[in-house]
């Protein structure tokens, strides 16, 4: 049994209609390089502080132009609702000021939320948020939704439930 539910964001409890390859091609032009391969890999790899926020502000920028398009993910939802009572945090690849607005737009409350601005790996964030919430990893469940989430969840130990 769990005593603590964390959550992804998108693809969990929204479908975020995020235009990836503007994204990449404004990425690209900030590095100079003609295409980027996997956004996090490339952005786990740069050390400067300055071009990395360029970077983090530009992702931002694309998601909230997309606010207004999200669209609840139900099953995902129906999870947060049965769950509503116990500790939550919520863990994505989503910016800070996104995940605010998402938040607030749809009335979400989580006792702790961890983004890329925490940490770009799903694992760490899944460590972060245990322990933010006061949890053993063994007493966590995630709901995820691709196998990056459910592979993550297997690496710390922790309960996982796949949304589709």
């Amino acid at each position: 049994m769990f005593k603590a539910v964390i959550f992804d964001l998108d693809g969990t409890l929204f479908d975020l209609p995020i235009d990836y390859s503007v994204l990449y091609k404004r990425v690209s032009e900030i590095l100079n390089v003609d295409e980027i391969g996997s956004l996090l890999n490339t952005v786990a790899q740069i050390e400067d502080k300055q071009v990395l926020r360029k970077i983090f502000d530009t992702w931002t920028r694309c998601e909230l132009d997309i606010i207004d398009k999200i669209t609840v993910h139900l099953e995902g939802m129906q999870f947060y609702n049965q769950h509503v009572k116990l500790p939550k945090a919520l863990v994505t690849m989503q910016g800070k000021e996104t995940v605010h607005n998402i938040c607030k737009k749809f009335d979400l409350q989580f006792n702790a939320i961890l983004t890329r601005e925490d940490s770009l790996n799903r694992a760490n964030q899944l460590k972060m948020a245990a322990t933010k919430l006061g949890f053993t990893l063994s007493d966590i469940l995630f709901i995820g939704n691709i196998d990056n989430d459910e592979n993550a969840a297997k690496e710390i130990k922790c309960q996982f439930i796949r949304v589709k």
